[in-house]
């Protein structure tokens, strides 16, 4: 028969919390999440400083309706077809607004949750995932910053567990299509389009590339004076913004200047952590053992999150929130033998965005960056180390006298069994 065995040559048993996580979750779970989650949108409704993110964007759909570019203001940093997107929520009332916006951000959350439990194979009535949503809503930082201010990167966090949901399922081409759609509403998934090419995935790619730029296009036809977004968006963008953005910058070309570090060491420290990570996220997906071990969505999850987290490092600015990108799809990835959150450093990296956590005042409210930057750094680095050869579970064939030969392997938590738990 065939076992699976460890780097130090010892079988790999059964992962009993796994097990138990796997099973349905209580219906007082269910309740819990739900009111943590409910809880959240609704004092984030009540609160006099909601959606500030969101109103840049509805702003520009205003100044389009009226007649002017909406690169007039210098906050409005997205492409021209975020406009044509921000049309219809520009048209709805304010005070239903203001009770829709908190609870579609939270929507689209849940919405990234579920692709990526559903990755994984993991039962979306499980305690894995509802106890998953419920501590998101509760006591992640970055998530209720997101809600709060109402940022389009939620269009992100849900489209990239969706994308590679599809990726998967070989269904690239949709997937180019859910990365295109969300380019369009925010560029933030740009980085993505190199999965596409690590696969070899043309059509894809093509169609990831084609949705945000025709409909760019349209937007741009439709308002007066577009040269202005290369021509005052982009440099005030590539500049990292000014100083209302730099308190909350986690890149570390932000952050290490403010320890006294010089600006052209911390610019050259950034991009050789984030080259570093995308030669990571390339020895990762070529790792001979991908798609035996681990049916090929561990490789998807890690090398796109690695991908991410090199742009994170290098983007100006690089904002907590853009950690909700990333961290679904790793935290789902948990049911698998060998991955990142069965390891203890990726919690300690976690630990400075835990809500509940008292900081010193010294890395409270502006000088959060710090605790962000330390997250980022470690995540990324996390994740690069693991694309380096080490002793993770490898198949090997062991016979045993009379035993007849298996093909499949015994392994907790494999990708066959997970699947034979899926419930709906």
């Amino acid at each position: 028969m065939r076992i699976w065995l460890t780097g130090s040559g010892r079988p790999v048993t059964g992962d009993r919390l796994v097990s138990w996580l796997l099973r349905p979750a209580p219906r007082s779970w269910r309740v819990v999440a739900l009111v943590a989650l409910v809880t959240v949108s609704v004092s984030t409704s009540l609160r006099a400083n909601w959606g500030s993110d969101n109103a840049f964007v509805v702003k520009a759909a205003d100044a389009l309706l009226e007649g002017v570019s909406p690169y007039e203001d210098k906050r409005f940093l997205y492409l021209p077809s975020a406009v044509l997107v921000a049309v219809p929520e520009a048209l709805v009332p304010t005070g239903l607004l203001r009770w829709l916006l908190p609870a579609g951000i939270s929507g689209l959350v849940a919405l990234g949750w579920w692709a990526s439990l559903r990755l994984f194979s993991v039962p979306v009535r499980s305690r894995f995932a509802v106890a998953g949503l419920g501590l998101l809503g509760t006591v992640y930082k970055p998530y209720l910053n997101l809600v709060l201010i109402g940022n389009w990167t939620a269009v992100s966090a849900a489209a990239l567990p969706v994308a590679l949901l599809l990726a998967h399922r070989r269904s690239w081409v949709a997937a180019g299509l859910v990365v295109g759609l969300a380019i369009a509403c925010r560029p933030m998934l740009v980085p993505a389009g190199l999965l596409f090419v690590l696969a070899r995935r043309w059509r894809g790619l093509a169609v990831a590339v084609a949705v945000p730029a025709g409909l760019s296009l349209a937007g741009a036809l439709l308002m007066p004076s577009p040269t202005l977004f290369f021509t005052k968006t982009l440099p005030f963008l590539f500049q990292g913004q000014d100083a209302y953005a730099l308190p909350w910058d986690a890149s570390p070309i932000a952050v290490l200047p403010r320890l006294g570090v010089p600006q052209a060491v911390a610019v050259t420290v950034a991009f050789a952590g984030a080259g570093a990570v995308l030669w990571g996220a390339w020895r990762r997906w070529h790792r001979p053992d991908s798609a035996e071990v681990d049916g090929g969505e561990l490789r998807l999850a890690e090398t796109a999150c690695m991908v991410m987290l090199a742009a994170f490092l290098v983007s100006r600015p690089s904002f907590d929130h853009y950690l909700l990108v990333v961290l679904p799809l790793l935290l789902a990835s948990g049911v698998r033998p060998g991955s990142m959150p069965r390891s203890p450093w990726f919690w300690l990296a976690l630990t400075p965005q835990l809500a509940l956590v008292p900081w010193p005042s010294e890395l409270a409210h502006k000088r959060r960056a710090f605790k962000d930057a330390a997250t980022l750094c470690g995540l990324a680095y996390l994740l690069g180390r693991r694309a380096l050869p080490s002793g993770r579970v490898i198949l090997i064939p062991v016979t045993t006298a009379g035993s007849p030969p298996r093909t499949e392997p015994e392994c907790a938590a494999t990708p066959a069994e997970s699947a034979s738990r899926t419930a709906f």
